[in-house]
């Protein structure tokens, strides 16, 4: 009897697209590439439905209080470090929305170096330094105007049940 080979499942990430006075919200990060640039992003945690993993992210990586205003898509993208032979499928819920003013005395995430407020031409001329191609993609997603509401996104109750491994 053969054992049955492990499920594959991909990395569920949220992110924000932020646009405010034509220049969008990116955090510039260390990454295992270097200075990395992206969209105020992170992995879903166990227990959050997705638009709370997007306002905590946010909040993580920019000290800023964000509030989700609809949907710029649903993405999949792969990612592969050849000296390492990491090879991980991303699935990215991409928010639009608004953030606050920074929040006095909120730092910003380990590993995150600064915000910075990035105009479209800007984001574009910086695509080598962008962390994954759907930093540009969700940026012109969100210019074509695409834009679906929140009640696409349900979560069922049983998220708050205590959290068991096994």
């Amino acid at each position: 009897m053969s054992t049955p080979a492990p499920r594959w499942k991909p990395s569920v990430t949220v992110a924000a697209i932020v646009e405010h006075a034509g220049r969008f919200l990116i955090v510039e990060e260390e990454t295992s590439e270097g200075l990395r640039l992206n969209n105020p992003a992170g992995h879903l945690d166990p227990g959050e439905s997705l638009p709370q993993a997007v306002v905590r992210e946010v909040l993580e990586e920019t000290a800023r209080a964000f509030t989700p205003g609809g949907l710029v898509g649903i993405y999949l993208t792969r990612f592969h470090r050849p000296a390492t032979g990491d090879d991980v499928t991303y699935l990215r819920v991409a928010f639009r929305g608004s953030v606050g003013e920074p929040l006095p005395g909120r730092t910003l995430d380990d590993g995150i170096v600064r915000t910075l407020w990035l105009t479209p031409d800007e984001l574009r001329a910086s695509a080598a330094r962008h962390r994954s191609p759907l930093v540009l993609r969700c940026m012109e997603d969100h210019l074509a105007g695409r834009a679906y509401p929140l009640e696409l996104l349900q979560a069922d109750a049983s998220l708050l049940q205590p959290w068991t491994l096994g």
